[in-house]
């Protein structure tokens, strides 16, 4: 019988809610949405959109990284912004860590609102390379 795991690691923001950063079902990673949160202070990086999106892919990063994970081995990614208007300079930082060869599959939509009034927010599904 295969069961779930919890992933959790301090490299990233705790989970402001009853959820948790990540969990893994066999080789497939499930993350929950990263806001641009740092993982020690637990405030919104300073700046804007760039800075925003950096720091929500950092922290996805790290959560990959303490499962087994990584960048390169995300399957899909959605991601939600605060604005469309950002979605060109979203991109540039997106392209910047998942290249465009072999960029996962993705969503990307406005939500009417973000936790904490974030300008952006990220998750993913990725597998363990094993």
């Amino acid at each position: 019988m295969t069961t779930k795991t919890k992933i959790h690691t301090d490299s990233a923001p705790a989970a402001i809610g009853p959820y948790s950063q990540a969990m893994a079902f066999q080789d497939l990673i499930f993350t929950s949405g990263q806001l641009p949160l740092d993982p020690q202070t637990m405030a919104f990086v300073e700046g804007g959109i760039k800075e925003q999106a950096r720091q929500s892919l950092e922290n996805l990063k790290a959560i990959l990284e303490e499962s087994g994970a990584s960048i390169d081995t995300v399957l899909k990614t959605t991601c939600f912004l605060s604005d469309m208007e950002n979605f060109v300079a979203f991109n540039e930082v997106y392209t910047e860590v998942f290249g465009t060869e072999m960029a996962p599959a993705r969503s990307c939509v406005q939500a009417a609102r973000l936790p904490k009034d974030a300008l952006v927010e990220v998750e993913a599904i990725a597998f363990i390379k094993r």
